[in-house]
């Protein structure tokens, strides 16, 4: 790769960016309302020779297997041999990148919007957000933030079944643990998350309740209890046993068993809409996975007797 000035260009969102490039992801998130990051897949991508303008956000890469040959640059950062299976790279917002690879490679892209990152800086750990500045790291091996990139990984192979709720909890964690790797170690250790107070818990429970037809977000569910979102669904689950997202889904499913079981005329498609599901195909695919048989299975014993 030849030496040359870093090309400018003006920021330009994730989605854009990724049409820089000659092929697809495997997957990529579609994940509705506000949750701050997006992710794409790329397996067996072909070799290819790029330069990508800047970014509006920061930008993760899990390498799962690297390709026979690469080089990049992005700041400061050269590398001319791949990267090691499991390890990360970081490029903040505002950088530009080059990119050549031979041989086949398989990697999961993660971008976080700053705004995100300031939020949790500010939320989680008390900071002044202008010391939160994302350098250019590569070849980063740290298995808490590795951990959270392949969930991240996990619910973006599985067709977003955990929605939106699940895709900003786990941008909140994938947040909190790269900041905590660019604070380390001048943060002070803090004292692990107890389990949601009764009281509290009981007015989460009611929010969601009375909202369940809607799409409550996590920062939402936060707000209710006076907590930032990391430190709520960690409180929560320690609670319910369940992440938030998980537990919105299952009095979704047990509001939707009321109504099949209230012997109304109303169609799957009607059903779902009045238990929250953003459809029917969502909605079977969880009441399956709860209840062990389809919305269809489970109304009909109660439309014979």
């Amino acid at each position: 790769m030849p030496e040359e000035e870093p090309i400018h260009a003006s920021p330009l969102g994730p989605r854009e960016r990724a049409g820089f490039v000659s092929f697809a992801p495997s997957a990529a998130s579609d994940w509705r309302g506000r949750v701050g990051m997006l992710a794409a897949r790329y397996r067996d991508a072909p070799a290819t020779e790029v330069e990508i303008p800047p970014s509006t956000h920061h930008s993760l890469v899990l390498v799962h297997r690297p390709s026979e040959e690469c080089e990049f640059r992005y700041d400061d950062v050269k590398r001319h041999i791949p990267p090691p299976a499991g390890s990360i790279l970081v490029i903040p917002a505002g950088i530009p990148v080059r990119w050549r690879w031979a041989g086949q490679n398989d990697s999961l892209h993660v971008s976080l919007e700053p705004g995100l990152l300031a939020q949790v800086a500010a939320e989680s750990f008390d900071l002044d957000t202008a010391r939160v500045v994302v350098p250019p790291l590569d070849q980063l091996l740290l298995p808490s933030l590795r951990a959270a990139m392949r969930a991240v990984d996990a619910e973006l192979t599985a067709g977003g079944a955990g929605g939106s709720l699940a895709a900003e909890s786990l941008a909140n964690v994938l947040a909190v643990h790269l900041i905590r790797h660019l604070l380390a170690p001048r943060l002070p250790e803090r004292g692990r998350d107890g389990a949601l107070p009764r009281g509290r818990l009981r007015a989460v429970v009611e929010y969601i309740e009375e909202h369940l037809d809607g799409c409550p977000t996590l920062a939402q569910l936060a707000a209710v209890v006076r907590l930032n979102p990391y430190h709520f669904a960690r409180q929560f689950k320690a609670a319910t046993g369940l992440p938030p997202h998980q537990y919105v889904i299952l009095r979704r499913v047990e509001r939707a068993k009321q109504l099949l079981q209230a012997g109304t005329d109303l169609s799957l498609a009607e059903v779902a809409l009045r238990a929250g599901f953003c459809d029917q195909s969502q909605f079977s695919r969880h009441f399956k996975r709860f209840v062990g048989v389809t919305p269809g299975q489970f109304r009909t014993p109660s439309r014979i007797a």
